[in-house]
């Protein structure tokens, strides 16, 4: 891959990735455009990372289609699909992990010990193989952009991090490559987390500026909702993921499946 990069680079042409597990949907093609419209060259990274899923996680389940991912993209005009092994990713004998301290260590990085230094470790692997002027990131996974920004800038990568909006269903829900674990019942269920984050946006904008009430709103939603456990539903400044700021966060699960979701109450939701 490297030595694609640097032909590129020779040329004078600029290099955009998009860093993703496959199982691609729309949120993913998004990027996939707007690299494709921001840069010379596009890259997409398919690697299903081990080292950022815990023990009893869906690394084994998670879903995979890579015929379907390789048709997708020749269609939106990618230049080269990365699929490293995990071997090369992770020679035998690797240990070496990348910490961000700080930002991953609530919310996600609380209940998912170690998920972050995996997340971390392979973006920053990702960067040095394909050395990309511009990497593409979607603001589903608000932490993880939060912590990537912070890696690349603390390890001097000479990368510009793009982030994009959430590309949501019609009825709100976030697309997820895990949405396709849920059951019908627990689809309509799902709602619940756009549901939340509608709400509390309505009242920031109706003048509530009360961390507590504006948390509660988030409660009170998804707690009547019969399939739906809340793991965290809380305000968090984006830039440091520290307490009281206007960017609400959830982690919820339907049934087996856990899902995330973020929206910044200061901004009109979507829809």
């Amino acid at each position: 891959m490297l030595g694609v990069s640097r032909r590129w680079r020779r040329e004078g042409q600029a290099i955009g990735l998009v860093p993703t597990m496959g199982a691609l949907h729309a949120g993913h093609l998004s990027l996939v455009e707007r690299s494709c419209r921001e840069n010379h060259r596009v890259v997409v990274s398919i690697f299903v990372n081990p080292i950022q899923f815990g023990p009893g996680e869906d690394f084994e389940r998670y879903p995979r289609d890579a015929e379907r991912d390789a048709e997708v993209l020749a269609k939106a005009g990618v230049d080269f699909i990365y699929r490293p092994t995990v071997a090369v990713m992770y020679p035998t004998g690797s240990s070496t992990r990348i910490h961000v301290a700080g930002v991953s260590e609530p919310l996600e990085g609380r209940a998912r010990p170690g998920h972050f230094d995996g997340v971390a470790t392979v973006v920053a692997k990702l960067f040095t193989a394909v050395e990309p002027d511009r990497a593409y990131f979607g603001q589903k996974d608000a932490q993880q952009v939060t912590v990537v920004k912070r890696m690349a800038q603390d390890l001097g990568f000479p990368v510009e991090i793009r982030v994009s909006a959430t590309v949501r269903e019609p009825d709100g829900l976030a697309l997820s490559s895990r949405n396709a674990y849920l059951a019908p019942e627990e689809r309509k269920a799902a709602v619940c987390l756009s549901s939340a984050l509608r709400l509390a946006s309505g009242a920031y904008a109706r003048g509530e500026r009360s961390p507590e009430r504006l948390r509660r709103t988030l409660w009170e939603r998804l707690e009547v909702e019969p399939l739906a456990q809340v793991e965290y539903a809380e305000l968090v400044d984006p830039e440091t993921f520290s307490a009281h700021g206007s960017l609400a966060v959830l982690a919820v699960r339907i049934g087996r499946t856990r899902l995330i979701d973020n929206h910044d109450l200061a901004m009109d939701f979507p829809g």
